[in-house]
């Protein structure tokens, strides 16, 4: 039987598909142990949502049923979710702080905050979602939450969502129809009293879906904290994917990590004969990353059942969970927690990858 310092040596072989270095050097073999021609390793990946752990299970199996004496190979993933954001004394409990940006309205960021947010938490994560649209807040509904924030002492505890999700907004706090009126310091400060007053508690990832544009609350929120990166979403037409162009460059002015890029609406399939209509282009936003140097993360479809079960309060990844929106927003939500891995992994130089 090969010796724990062979299998060690073995599993140098492999490598994380994101940083090109092998999972040893990356601190993600955990324990090692033999008994009789069986041989055990915990594999801990930086994020429960690793779109390569089936690929890196089966490498670290391959690898070592290739050595002299062994028959079987038991392989345990488990996963942690690396901090990448500095001990700042705000959100001492939230891990990654996620931004979800759009040049426009109307491109369906708020749809894809909470449909990320939900495939991440379905995955074992702890995720909250913070509703910084001041003027148009929208993720109250399309969470169909009926309990909202309560008050404990000087702090707000979230309401908690499908998948045990923290939510707060301030349509919380509003009536259905009743306009935010309010010029910038006002939702300036509110932005700063959502971050330091709610009780968040810990927290994997936080998703923070920003109002369209490059104003007050982005400003607010990219000087105040430390944001571990920044999504875009933007559709294919080329107004559109100008403007979010805009703001992708703001953020980067600001210092803040591009996680990448969503395309929404990407496509129709026509629920009758599955033709696809491409009805606002398509590849546009893909060109565009490659130009900006930036990670395209996916392209979702313009689907009814994402309009009709959001506007249901039943998220699509919740009501149609086999659909093929769904696995759109999977896909996406685990392309943005490989980047965030990796992110981590260039900032602090230590044990990460997927």
């Amino acid at each position: 039987m090969p010796t724990k310092e062979d299998v060690i040596q073995a599993l140098k072989s492999v490598v994380d598909p994101e940083l090109g270095v092998d999972i040893v050097s990356l601190g993600m073999v955990k324990d090692v142990s033999t008994e009789g021609d069986t041989i055990k390793v915990t594999l801990e990946l930086t994020t429960p949502a690793c779109p390569f752990r089936s690929q890196l299970k089966g490498n670290v199996e391959s690898v070592l049923k290739r050595l002299a004496g062994v028959s079987e190979v038991k392989v345990d993933v488990v996963a942690r979710v690396a901090p990448a954001r500095t001990e700042d004394g705000i959100l001492p409990g939230v891990k990654n702080i996620i931004a979800i940006a759009s040049g426009k309205g109307g491109v369906g960021k708020s749809t894809v905050a909470v449909n990320v947010g939900l495939a991440l938490s379905e995955t074992g994560a702890s995720v909250g979602i913070l509703d910084a649209d001041i003027y148009g807040p929208t993720i109250p509904k399309i969470l169909r939450i009926k309990i909202g924030p309560a008050s404990v002492g000087n702090k707000i505890v979230p309401a908690i969502s499908y998948n045990g999700i923290k939510v707060m907004s301030i349509g919380f706090l509003l009536q259905d129809e009743e306009p935010v009126i309010w010029r910038g310091p006002l939702v300036t400060n509110a932005i700063r009293q959502f971050l330091t007053q709610v009780e968040w508690g810990e927290l994997d990832y936080l998703i923070v879906d920003l109002p369209p544009g490059t104003g007050d609350a982005s400003l607010t929120l990219a000087q105040s904290i430390p944001l571990t990166g920044v999504v875009i979403v933007s559709t294919p037409q080329d107004a559109a994917l100008r403007i979010a162009t805009k703001a992708l460059n703001m953020f980067r002015k600001l210092n803040v990590e591009i996680i990448g890029i969503v395309e929404n609406m990407s496509y129709f399939v026509c629920p009758n004969c599955g033709h696809i209509s491409e009805i606002f282009g398509r590849g546009g936003v893909k060109a565009a990353c490659e130009r900006l140097g930036t990670r395209f993360l996916g392209e979702v479809p313009l689907s009814p059942d994402i309009r009709v079960n959001g506007d249901l309060g039943n998220p699509v990844i919740i009501a149609a969970p086999k659909s093929e929106s769904t696995e759109a927003f999977r896909r996406i939500a685990y392309a943005i927690a490989s980047s965030v891995s990796v992110i981590t992994y260039k900032r602090k130089g230590m044990g990460g990858g997927s």
